[in-house]
């Protein structure tokens, strides 16, 4: 869903309290394949002329071949039609929860896309959009009590922005039976593998917790929330969004912020979450790609720098539909504005960084993993360097956060035999400390 000018403006609308406290218990029990899963978002709509099922399916290979886990589908409902923005609609304002939307094809090509994706050893997840419907969807005559009211007894919208959606009521006890009947529904007649739901902080946390239990005797799943509360990850979903670190990069790109204050929020706020809870991590999303501009907008010269980096820290990295085409348009989110895919280096950083991550277990996720050590550079004003290492792996990172070149100097861990540059594939002889010269925005990541 389109996002607020601030989280913070989205939490003053939620259930949840604004207060930050450290996530003490972690009772989720992740699903085997996910220790080192990597994640690919599809945008159906924009994937491809045709914006089909069908067209899709072709480019499961691709993403074999890169290494993504888990593909994670764009809403695949179909689109409410009173109050529609565009031509097409918003994916987020859904007419019927058990439908598939006739724009992508029909059941039959849903469920052979999911075969398909299944066959390849990959998973799939579908959004999920619970905190509200479109105006036309059946409840609204149905069951009118399933939604909240304003002082006159109107349908509303969760917020001003969102006209073309009416906000949901969890007091009522059969809406969230109805809603969890729906998300089973998927895992039943579709043998889907979980959701990503769409603004689950709207949502109260007692129902993912009823929900999560309900579904996991379905069958187990994967959840992702569009949020960072941690109450959300004590007992109901695997992972939320690393938010904090979009901004981080941004401000770091745009020299409002360096090396120093990712260092201080990595020891600080993110050190709250439970070391067994997923983050996801991301330089765009069809959020950010849509409404707030491209990576290449945003992060300019440094967009590389932060994709890597996004890969190697502690969480699990995301890929959209077109990054590994380079786009640098901002696709229309109402409209058909296919991606236009072309040859580029990013195809080839992200299958290189999503392979290692499925054999280094130095990069795993949740406890599966590493911790992330920081090293002291000499530099850490401007660079910013880190070790993770599991068992018999290990990852070295070493990135000039700033737009100037920058000298780092590495002790001691650069010394262990078998260390691999990732990016050339040259063997690392080192002997103990190493100084390296940096260009402005880059990097040096070491693997054994």
């Amino acid at each position: 869903m389109k996002k607020l000018l601030t989280l913070l403006a989205l939490s003053a609308s939620t259930l949840l309290p604004l207060t930050v406290y450290a996530q003490v218990q972690s009772s989720v029990k992740h699903l085997a394949w996910t220790k080192n899963a990597t994640i690919y978002e599809a945008n159906i709509r924009q994937h491809s002329k045709e914006g089909s099922f069908q067209k899709f399916e072709e480019y499961l290979p691709e993403l074999k071949k890169m290494g993504v886990s888990v593909i994670w589908l764009m809403p695949i409902n179909p689109i409410g039609e009173t109050n529609r923005k565009g031509t097409l609609g918003s994916y987020y304002a859904v007419k019927d929860y058990r439908g598939v939307n006739p724009e992508f094809g029909t059941p039959a090509d849903f469920k052979h896309l999911v075969n398909a994706i299944h066959a390849a050893g990959m998973y799939v997840i579908i959004d999920w959009v619970p905190n509200h419907t479109a105006w036309d969807h059946p409840w609204a005559k149905e069951h009118p009590d399933f939604y909240k009211k304003d002082k006159d007894g109107n349908f509303t919208p969760p917020v001003p922005d969102w006209m073309d959606v009416i906000a949901l009521n969890y007091e009522n006890k059969q809406l969230r039976s109805e809603m969890i009947e729906a998300m089973r529904f998927w895992l039943t007649e579709y043998q889907l593998d979980g959701f990503r739901c769409d603004v689950a902080a709207m949502v109260p946390v007692d129902f993912w917790n009823e929900a999560r239990v309900a579904l996991d005797k379905t069958k187990p799943v994967f959840m992702l929330a569009e949020a960072t509360e941690f109450q959300l990850q004590e007992k109901a979903f695997d992972m939320t969004y690393g938010w904090q670190f979009k901004d981080l990069f941004n401000d770091i790109a745009q020299g409002k912020k360096s090396a120093k204050d990712l260092d201080a929020y990595l020891n600080g706020e993110e050190k709250n979450y439970h070391p067994n809870s997923y983050r996801m991590l991301h330089i765009t999303n069809h959020d950010l790609n849509s409404w707030e501009g491209t990576e290449f907008e945003r992060l300019g010269d440094a967009t590389e720098s932060f994709l890597v980096l996004s890969n190697v820290l502690k969480g699990m990295p995301l890929l959209y539909s077109g990054q590994e085409a380079g786009n640098t348009k901002r696709l229309d989110f109402f409209e058909r504005d296919p991606i236009q895919w072309k040859d580029h280096p990013f195809k080839q950083l992200y299958t290189k960084l999503f392979q290692l991550k499925k054999t280094n277990k130095a990069l795993w996720n949740g406890l599966a993993g590493g911790q992330l050590v920081k090293i002291n550079t000499g530099n850490d004003d401007n660079v910013f360097a880190f070790t993770r290492k599991k068992e018999s792996n290990k990852i070295v990172a070493i990135f000039n956060l700033s737009n100037k070149e920058q000298v780092a100097t590495i002790n001691h861990v650069l010394k262990d035999k078998g260390m691999v540059d990732v990016m050339s594939g040259e063997k690392l002889l080192s002997t103990g400390s190493q100084k390296f010269t940096l260009k402005p925005w880059d990097y040096k990541v070491f693997a054994k």
